[in-house]
């Protein structure tokens, strides 16, 4: 019996990745899911590589593999399971190999893009569904498929054999699909929700987590620990919050002294964000070289990791009221912002020397900044430019981490310590909704592709994109900042 719905290769990858997302992409509220930047960013990455093994533009259908066109995009493959199942694949790119297929002397083999430094699961089973289908297709066996990561110099190529226990595994998974997509509720929330936020469904997911009260909502809780408490029978926020701090420890020194260490952090953590309040963790000064500084510089950095491109690093210049007093967001907000970009063409040392120059010319000034980027990255810049040991330990000292200083002193009601949850929740607001780092990156890239071409101008709207985004997250920072400056 042949079932009317197909299944499709996107719908497996979403499976692959979570099994509640291919639910929520065959049967959720299209209008509740969300654009992501970061498959843009695959899609950009992926075409990169696919340029860097074919310089040619590939063509396009059945013609250009009757042509034996050496990489041929736009074929729809369909094939049925063994169960009966319609089954549908558009292969991003198929690679000209030797052999003898329906289109003469030649065949073809599916390429797939990877991100990251293995070849997992899902390449796999991806590449072997592509392969059976094209094989039924072209009608000539395909023995393997082909990896591509990086680009340009950087290309690194794999041959993946589709042979083996891949077949099987692939029915199996395929068989599984079928049977959560038969459901009628999605399915559960899956442990560790890190990866969540490269999902289009996640605003979704994220209200049916705090509507659940579901662990992965309290700071500090991934899959293997959930599963810990779980197995306690703590399984919502509010079990733990209830729970007993000393009992938890005992219960948890059982799987290991790292477990038990953290039992009062996860308690505290549970009821801080039950009742909705900051807690006071330690009583001292959480920026005390604020108490006489006559300004303060934020920084924040905006980067390409794939590239390990710093690209663009923004400081907010911030001074003391002529009353001592520190500026509210209001005052920032009029602060002068200066973005310094550093394009490959200008090379490092003028960055560097960029640099020297504005933290010369305000003498005192502390340099705040969320997160350990910005740090990292400036010591690492200083060092490839030769900086002296003192030139980098005065850069260590000046510069001041908020977001470990809030860690420090404060438990916050946030499901997380990152600058959106928790200058989100003091009040903060960003003027480009839903933007993000994986936005912003997106956007320097559309930049630099516009250089001087007929996308000009829609490129320096991308550019002046990221400076406000960039500056929005120096206001963010202070906001944090100055809230701790009025917790002391």
């Amino acid at each position: 019996m042949v079932h009317e719905t197909p299944l499709n290769d996107r719908l497996l990858r979403s499976w692959l990745r979570c099994k509640r997302r291919a639910w929520l992409d065959r049967h959720g509220d299209p209008a509740e899911r969300q654009w992501t930047a970061h498959r843009e960013l695959l899609l950009d990455e992926q075409r990169r590589s696919f340029s860097s093994l074919f310089p040619q533009r590939p063509q396009r259908g059945e013609a250009a593999a009757l042509a034996a066109a050496p990489a041929v995009v736009g074929l729809r493959l369909r094939g049925l399971t063994s169960a009966g199942q319609i089954l549908e694949a558009h292969p991003p790119l198929l690679q000209l190999v030797e052999g003898r297929s329906r289109w003469g002397e030649h065949a073809y083999r599916p390429v797939i893009f990877r991100q990251g430094r293995r070849t997992t699961r899902e390449h796999r089973l991806m590449l072997t569904l592509w392969g059976q289908l094209l094989g039924e297709d072209q009608g000539a066996v395909v023995r393997s498929g082909l990896v591509l990561s990086g680009v340009g110099r950087a290309l690194q190529q794999e041959t993946l054999p589709l042979s083996g226990g891949l077949p099987r595994q692939l029915e199996e998974a395929l068989d599984r699909l079928e049977k959560d997509l038969a459901a009628s509720q999605p399915p559960p929330l899956v442990a560790d929700r890190k990866k969540c936020v490269l999902c289009g469904w996640r605003r979704a997911c994220d209200q049916v987590a705090a509507a659940e009260g579901h662990l992965s909502e309290v700071s500090g809780i991934g899959a293997k620990r959930r599963d810990l408490l779980q197995s306690l029978g703590i399984d919502r926020l509010a079990t733990l919050a209830a729970a007993n701090p000393e009992q938890l420890a005992a219960d948890l020194l059982v799987h290991g002294e790292q477990h038990a260490d953290v039992a009062e952090q996860l308690v505290t953590q549970a009821r801080v964000q039950r009742d909705g309040l900051p807690l006071r963790r330690d009583a001292s000064a959480a920026l005390p070289e604020l108490a006489v500084a006559p300004g303060v510089l934020i920084y924040d950095i905006e980067s390409d990791p794939d590239a390990r491109d710093d690209f663009l690093h923004g400081f907010l210049r911030l001074a003391r009221g002529v009353d001592g007093a520190w500026g509210d967001s209001v005052a920032a907000a009029e602060a002068p912002y200066q973005p310094l970009l550093a394009l490959h063409e200008h090379g490092e040392e003028r960055l560097w020397r960029r640099l020297q120059r504005l933290l010369a010319a305000y003498p005192g000034w502390p340099v705040l900044h969320y997160g350990e980027t910005e740090l990292l990255a400036v010591v690492r810049l200083a060092q490839r430019q030769g900086a002296s040991e003192r030139q980098i330990a005065d850069l260590r000292e000046r510069l001041v981490d908020v977001h470990q200083r809030l860690r420090r002193h404060w438990w916050m009601p946030t499901n997380g310590y990152g600058l959106k949850p928790v200058a989100s929740w003091l009040g903060f607001q960003w003027r480009q909704s839903g933007v993000d780092g994986a936005r912003a990156l997106l956007w320097w890239r559309r930049w630099r592709l516009g250089l001087g071409g007929a996308q000009d101008r829609g490129s320096r709207q991308n550019l002046r994109r990221i400076f406000r985004y960039n500056h929005d997250d120096a206001l963010a920072t202070w906001a944090v900042a100055h809230w701790l400056l009025s917790q002391d």
